[in-house]
Formats: C-alpha cells, structure tokens, sequence
C-alpha cells in the first residue's frame, strides 16, 4: 500500500515537473519568436505607411494625416518651392 502511494506521488512530481519544464521552455523559447515576428511585421507595417504617404507626396499631392480628431495635410517642401518660383517667373514686369 505504501508502496503504491510512492508510485503515485513520483508519477504526480514527475507530471508536475514536466508541466513547469513546458511553461519554461515556451517563455524563453517559442514566446521570444513570436514577438520578434510580430515587431517584424509592425515595422514592416509602419515602414511601407511611411513610403506610401512619401511617394504622394512627391506626387505634390496634399496627404492628409488623421489622428483622433485632428487632421493635418502634408505635402513636399520642393512642390511649393517649384509653385513658388513658377509664380515669380511668370510675374516678372516688363
């Protein structure tokens, strides 16, 4: 009798030494990967929104940007420089 109650209290740690060898291994072993991938895909994410809102507005398009309730439009610096001289060199007197 007693010694069935040892066989079972060895199944019962070795069970109970697994199951803490699994939350282990998955906390410095699998967790760590699939962080990393989700900061590779949320860099991705925010380097593609960056080249998009780039390319129109080198396009000289106004882009505008929303965050909550506030909205800024932005558009490049060398589209209004070009507007600018284009203007001056148009209405130069005679």
């Amino acid at each position: 009798m007693k010694e069935d109650k040892s066989k079972i209290l060895i199944a019962v740690l070795a069970l109970l030494v697994l199951v803490l060898g699994t939350v282990v291994a998955y906390s410095f072993a699998v967790k760590p990967v699939i962080n990393g991938y989700a900061t590779n895909a949320q860099n991705q994410g925010v380097q593609y929104a960056v080249l998009s809102i780039m390319q129109e507005a080198a396009k000289c398009q106004q882009v505008p940007l929303t965050f909550g309730n506030q909205t800024i439009n932005i558009i490049a610096v060398e589209c209004l420089q070009n507007a600018q001289q284009t203007q001056q060199s148009v209405e130069v007197p005679q």
